[in-house]
């Protein structure tokens, strides 16, 4: 994969990444949907999306057996955590039930999926913490507008986001008009 975005943190990481949404689910699928990750390993997509809502932790499971035996440093690996698992009652567990599934000792990259009711402080802290704790490289956000960013970036350490993965398609441009620039710069 020669084109490559780097991330705020300084991680290189390829432009295009295999998403697994839907994947995991449909067990007649399950060697059809292994053979398509590790397909794309080989053409070069090492980075790997899933997320623990992604078919209640089906698809996280398939991903951990789609990359055994496949050289971790390798690979890029995000998962995202669902609001109700984003504070400190519920965010290592959630995370080291991502890593189990996947079979993995960290994630490159942790994302936070969308807003919910816990402040965004709290996630912010947690997400330090397990990034202090080694199980995850990095943390970032999910789904989050121009006002969620401005208000992340204004905690202390707000600025250590390295991502926010947003839907953005031909036919779904609206990030163009104000979180693009906000982001840029």
């Amino acid at each position: 994969m020669n084109h490559t975005v780097t991330l705020s943190n300084g991680a290189v990481i390829p432009a295009i990444g295999q998403g697994t949404w839907y994947i995991g689910e449909t067990a007649s699928k399950r060697a059809r949907e292994i053979d398509a990750i590790r397909s794309g390993i080989s053409a070069g997509m090492t980075l790997i999306d899933t997320a623990e809502m992604y078919g209640s932790g089906l698809s996280e499971k398939l991903v951990g057996e789609a990359i055994a035996g496949t050289a971790r440093e390798k690979l890029f690996i995000v998962s995202k955590m669902l609001p109700s698992n984003a504070g400190k009652k519920n965010m290592e567990r959630s995370c080291d039930a991502t890593l189990e599934r996947i079979g993995t000792d960290y994630l490159d990259l942790y994302l936070y999926h969308w807003r919910g009711s816990v402040p965004l402080a709290e996630t912010v802290a947690c997400l330090e913490e397990l990034k202090a704790k080694g199980k995850i490289r990095a943390w970032g956000v999910s789904n989050f507008d121009t006002d969620d960013m401005e208000e992340l970036f204004a905690l202390p350490a707000g600025k250590h986001c390295a991502a926010n993965q947003v839907l953005y398609h031909l036919g779904s441009r609206g990030i163009e008009f104000d979180l693009l620039p906000w982001m840029r710069e």
